[in-house]
């Protein structure tokens, strides 16, 4: 079985900075992908930074010079340092995987658990 187990998240006050990380853990054959994502009450889960292959990275344009995603391919760990916390950034984050798994050829998509973040004075 594959699992992502996310560690991070919390309460932190508006200026702040948060890591949040993401372990993918099984019989993996390759990563082809890991980012997160966020959804605040209400509204729909939007993407906020991805890694793609050998290191090409999206971001939302709302995260843009604030936050950077990073990873340690030994450890299949992703993580997202978040940096200039503002109060519209509370949300709760999910990582996210595409991978091939063992014995298959077929990319597979997973979620990790989900991260509370609260950005708040």
């Amino acid at each position: 079985q594959v699992q992502l187990v996310q560690s991070g998240g919390g309460l932190v006050q508006p200026g702040g900075s948060l890591r949040l990380s993401c372990a993918a853990s099984g019989s993996i054959v390759s990563i082809n992908a890991m980012g997160w994502y966020r959804q605040a009450p209400g509204k729909q889960r939007e993407l906020v930074a991805r890694l793609i292959g050998a290191g090409t990275t999206n971001y939302a344009d709302s995260v843009k010079g604030r936050f950077t995603i990073s990873r340690d391919n030994a450890k299949n760990t992703v993580y997202l340092q978040m940096n200039s916390l503002r109060p519209e950034d509370t949300a709760v984050y999910y990582c996210n995987a595409a991978l091939i798994r063992s014995g298959t050829n077929t990319l597979y998509n997973y979620w990790g658990q989900g991260t509370q973040v609260t950005v708040s004075s």
